[in-house]
């Protein structure tokens, strides 16, 4: 069968499941558009900025266990993706991202609209491609796609010149599973380190599980779970992590990290044995290394990617691995080796005790008012109008901190947000995609004034495609954790991070075709989202929250300070 490339381009995705394609056109790419006006296998989804193309092409494949797809074209198209594809990068995002180039013959010539894709990404991509023969572009979507799912995930590029999309060549059905010489990355795990991890857990006296995003990509919630109930340990969820052991567990000890918990972080610094599962230790988590160092304890270390182990911390046992095959041999191995040598339950009680203490601290209880909006508690009346059960977007700052910590999180997949790159304007794109993969599902976005209106426009790909999400804006009028920031180590000199020039968010969401509300009252903040999300279920909802400009975010470990010199409240500073 002779086909044209863009047709082979829309064969490919309708030959790996794909549903939706989230993209703008532009003149490298209008053969495979044309190509996608001619089929009916996905949807392609017309937003109205490349980079949010690709931010819902993110959210779609955390939300769902599928491939995210977003198509671009070349230039200033392929330039304003790579925010989002950085965003998944940093993230092990699974996604593939299609660019259109100039044709072969001027690549190189400062053609219009020509860039180097390949270049330009090579930093923020898993892999990438340059495809320069039609007769090779089938197999190498199919890389493509294998290569972003396999391993740790990540995005991949394939950049189209033109003139591939409309040369043709024989098309052949793929033959096989996609095999590469040079990329087999292992999944199972060393049957001897795993061993070794089990008698080093068994042996502690305090133990603490320490798991991050790797067990939510994995798919890994139900062995975590097990594990939590053999060990008896305490575990704590990173940031990208949250959802993976409810939030309801009593073995949960809150986030770790920055602006984690009293409890979780005294535990991560004075346990015994740590068990690292699908985490990086990265700096907002385990804060200054050294300071990290001084306690003495053993570290198992649990990960797909070689690279990620003892990059920032030592360990003891290293375990490379995709996370669920490890924790299957390692609840295995732990329930035949209890028997012969059972763990120090009384010790073990003795840490729980310790725990307990430090959890007494209650170091989220915050002052309440009658006449100010605070946002935690914007956030936890949202927790029980949707019964905990919403999808769950974020931008990034303050009102990403408050989510984390007071929405609890009792399934993977549910939280979506920007961890290692902190990209501000994700979360409306990011709330399209998770809709357009959980159809009928409640889906919130946590947002504030600074960070929605850097993809307000999308407002209109959601009126067009009746895309329901509910923003709530937690408007303080300033960029909210630069204002902290500059608080506690600038004294108090907010320089450029008052916004001042704010437009009427109501009007706005109400010029776009949605239903816009401001609340400036407590008591106003339950029936808002009660009508938001029943009453008007089956629209777009702008909630414009007026909250207190002063509120910050406890607890705080400082830039380069240790894990357990936690300020806990101004009273701190």
């Amino acid at each position: 069968m002779e086909l044209n490339g863009a047709e082979i381009v829309v064969r490919c995705l309708a030959e790996q499941g794909v549903d939706h394609v989230f993209g703008y056109p532009g003149g490298a790419v209008l053969y495979i558009y044309d190509a996608i006006y001619k089929q009916d296998n996905f949807k392609h989804i017309l937003v109205r900025h490349e980079q949010a193309a690709v931010h819902a092409a993110d959210a779609y494949s955390r939300s769902s266990q599928k491939v995210g797809v977003a198509l671009v074209t070349s230039g200033p198209g392929l330039t304003n993706a790579i925010t989002g594809i950085a965003t998944a990068y940093m993230d092990s995002i699974p996604m593939v991202i299609l660019s259109g180039q100039v044709p072969t013959t001027a690549i190189g010539e400062d053609a219009f609209q020509e860039c180097d894709a390949v270049g330009i990404t090579r930093p923020a991509v898993k892999h990438n491609f340059l495809v320069r023969d039609v007769k090779d572009l089938a197999e190498t979507m199919r890389r493509a796609f294998y290569i972003a799912t396999t391993g740790r995930p990540g995005p991949v590029l394939v950049d189209i010149p033109k003139d591939i999309t409309v040369a043709t060549c024989k098309f052949t059905e793929p033959r096989g599973e996609v095999s590469m010489r040079s990329y087999t990355p292992v999944v199972k795990g060393h049957q001897g380190q795993i061993k070794k991890a089990v008698q080093m857990l068994l042996a502690a006296e305090r133990p603490m599980i320490y798991t991050g995003g790797g067990v939510v990509l994995s798919n890994a919630s139900d062995e975590l779970r097990e594990l939590i109930e053999l060990s008896g340990a305490p575990c704590t969820n990173t940031l990208m992590g949250l959802g993976a052991l409810p939030a309801s567990d009593p073995r949960y000890v809150g986030m770790p990290g920055m602006h984690g918990t009293y409890e979780a972080n005294m535990a991560m610094q004075n346990c015994d044995v740590l068990v690292a599962i699908g985490a990086r230790f990265d700096d907002r988590v385990i804060g200054n290394p050294k300071h990290f160092a001084q306690n003495q304890r053993k570290i198992v270390h649990i990960d797909i990617d070689p690279s990620s182990i003892s990059k920032r911390v030592k360990v003891d046992v290293p375990i490379v691995g995709n996370v669920k095959d490890v924790l299957q041999e390692f609840n295995s191995l732990y329930k035949q080796a209890v028997a012969d040598n059972a763990p120090d339950r009384a010790a073990i009680a003795k840490w729980w005790q310790q725990v307990e203490l430090w959890r007494g601290k209650q170091c989220l209880a915050y002052e309440g008012s009658d006449t100010l909006i605070k946002p935690q508690y914007v956030i936890e009346t949202l927790w029980e109008v949707t019964g905990g059960n919403a999808f769950v977007t974020s931008d990034v700052g303050q009102h990403q901190m408050w989510a984390a910590q007071y929405y609890r999180f009792n399934a993977p997949r549910r939280w979506i947000n920007s961890g290692g790159l902190g990209t501000m304007g994700v979360g409306l794109p990011y709330a399209m995609g998770v809709q357009m993969a959980n159809p009928g599902s409640d889906v919130a976005v946590i947002t504030g004034e600074g960070s929605i209106q850097m993809n307000i426009q999308e407002l209109s790909t959601c009126k067009q495609y009746h895309l329901t999400p509910k923003v709530l804006c937690l408007n303080n009028r300033y960029l909210g954790m630069v204002r902290q920031w500059q608080q506690i180590d600038y004294g108090s000199r907010y320089s450029e991070s008052y916004v001042d020039a704010l437009p009427d968010f109501v009007k706005l969401a109400e010029s776009y075709g949605h239903v816009g509300m401001r609340i400036d009252k407590p008591s106003d903040v339950e029936p808002a989202l009660h009508e938001a999300f029943n009453k008007y279920k089956d629209r777009l909802v702008f909630l414009d929250f007026i909250t207190d400009q002063t509120e910050n975010v406890w607890p705080m470990v400082k830039a380069g300070r240790g894990l357990t010199e936690m300020l806990l409240g101004s009273e701190d500073l």
